[in-house]
């Protein structure tokens, strides 16, 4: 398999464990969590969840030597 693949791949499950621990470590506070961001607009949203993501690709590229 491809290096870059790999990581991805590492990457994305180590996204998902660290999503599902939140979820059996405090169910409630996700819950609320959930509730919030569903009341939120669309755009704040959208704006939100660009940012997240250049952040960590910042990181990304921070992290590997950019």
């Amino acid at each position: 398999m491809p290096e870059l693949l790999t990581v991805l791949l590492t990457a994305l499950a180590l996204a998902v464990a660290i999503e599902g621990a939140l979820y059996a470590l405090f169910p409630e506070a996700m819950k609320k969590f959930i509730a919030q961001a569903l009341a939120l607009p669309d755009n704040f949203l959208r704006r939100a969840g660009l940012i997240a993501a250049m952040v960590g690709i910042g990181a990304i590229w921070l992290i590997r030597g950019g």
